[in-house]
Formats: structure tokens, sequence, C-alpha cells
């Protein structure tokens, strides 16, 4: 009996007792996991999946976490002084033997599933927003002043302002040193909150 399953953007032909790289699972050397998405199981009878067979699944043992062959790229600009660029990049596998594969129960084997590694990039999307100040924050509910009253601020720089959660010259007025770092840093505004003197100017504002 075979199987046909698929994992990490690729599809593999499996049976009892194959040992496959395929795209790094997060799992330990040691550890059964189980692959649900199966195209196509094969034998006696024939099922193809509609994408996939219900109910089925192929398990492994986890070998060993291991990396692919190092791929080297080059790149050289033609013309006078041209610039030339080596780099090199080896691929996160995982390294898999083929115990079982199940033409049902699959659903209630209990088997941890075999699921990809999440990258750098999908942490940081999932991970939730930096919070805004302190200050600000205290100062959440207040009534939304006109920003572009500041020196230095338009419409493209009060949107970035609002996005961050500050509306009000009442949140302005009460940031601290460690505030005004802070915001500087995130908004990338680059010393323009002291240089064009925010606070001082909200304090005004609010006294009218």
């Amino acid at each position: 009996m075979f199987a046909v399953l698929k994992t990490g953007g690729k599809q593999y032909k499996v049976q009892s007792g194959d040992i496959l790289r395929v795209e790094k699972l997060a799992a330990d050397a040691g550890e059964t996991v189980q692959f649900n998405d199966i195209l196509m199981l094969g034998g006696e009878t024939t099922v193809v999946g509609a994408p996939f067979v219900k109910d089925a699944g192929v398990q492994a043992e986890v070998v060993d976490q291991i990396k692919g062959e190092k791929v080297i790229n080059f790149v050289k600009r033609r013309r006078k002084h041209s610039s030339k660029r080596t780099k090199g990049h080896r691929q996160k596998l995982t390294l898999i033997k083929v115990t079982d594969i199940l033409a049902s129960g699959a659903d209630k084997s209990g088997v941890k599933a075999a699921t990809g590694s999440v990258s750098a990039v999908a942490v940081a999307a999932a991970a939730p927003k930096k919070a805004a100040p302190a200050k600000a924050a205290a100062t959440a509910d207040a009534a939304s002043d006109d920003l572009k009253k500041l020196s230095g601020v338009g419409p493209a720089l009060e949107k970035k302002l609002v996005a961050a959660g500050i509306t009000s010259y009442a949140q302005i007025a009460g940031w601290t040193e460690a505030d005004v770092a802070k915001i500087d840093e995130e908004l990338s505004f680059k010393g323009k909150i002291e240089r064009e003197g925010w606070i001082a100017q909200a304090q005004d504002l609010i006294k009218g």
C-alpha cells in the first residue's frame, strides 16, 4: 500500500518504511507525527482525494533535523567598476521514516499532526502590536484635537500619530523623555519632536 501526501508545498509518494527529507517540521527527533493531507491512497483499491482523502493519514517517526546541500548564489554585474556578491544557503529539513499508512481512523489516532516550523516573519506578524506609551494610554479617551496645529505636522504626519494612538494635545503635553525617545524611534521622527517643541506647543494649545 502506498500514499501520496502533501507537506511543505510538495507531494511525496510513500510506503511504510520509506525514509525521506521534507520541509522542516515543528517536532523533535524521536517524535511520531501524522500527515493528514493525503492526496491519494493506492494498493488493492485506489482512492483519490477531493482534494484530500477523508480520514486518511500517514504516520512517521522524526529521525533528525538536518540541513540540505549548500546552494551558492553568485551575482556579478558587468561594466566598469562592476560589483559582485556571493552568498550561500542551506535549507532546513526534517528527516523522517514512514511507519504506518492509515486508510481510515486518522482523525481519532491521537498522534500529533505534522506542521511546518513557524518562521520569524510569521511570528512577527502574529505578535501583538506595540502598546502606545503609558501617558498616551492613560488619556486614550480624551477628545481628538487638530494635531496639524503643531509645527511641522501635516496630514500625513497626523495620520501616523493617530495610528499610534496619539490624538490629543493632552497626550503630547504629558510626554516624558522616555516617551519622546520611544515615539521618536517607533515613528522615525529623527528628533523632530524636540526640534519643533511639540510638548511646549501642546501645553500652550491646551491653555488656549
